[in-house]
């Protein structure tokens, strides 16, 4: 993990902070760290990242079975744990 080394200082409203606070104590994690991974999402394209488990989730709906091959879904989940893009 990266070390921290630049401080911010975020002013927030009521409405956005409580959505932060609500998500930090759900996941267990500090408020800090909820900010940071908005931020990576928006920025570091984990929309991306996203779409192979979108994909997954698909696929099990489908009483057929999967119409992907599992070993392509595969390599792209180990890709996306591998970490961000940058």
């Amino acid at each position: 993990m990266s070390v921290m080394d630049r401080r911010l200082q975020l002013l927030l409203d009521e409405q956005r902070y409580a959505l932060v606070q609500t998500e930090a104590e759900r996941s267990g994690r500090s408020v800090a760290a909820v900010i940071r991974e908005a931020i990576d999402y928006r920025f570091l394209g984990a929309d991306d990242r996203g779409a192979n488990l979108r994909v997954w989730l698909d696929l099990t709906a489908e009483p057929s079975g999967p119409a992907v091959d599992w070993s392509e879904i595969k390599a792209g989940i180990e890709e996306d744990l591998a970490g961000p893009r940058r």
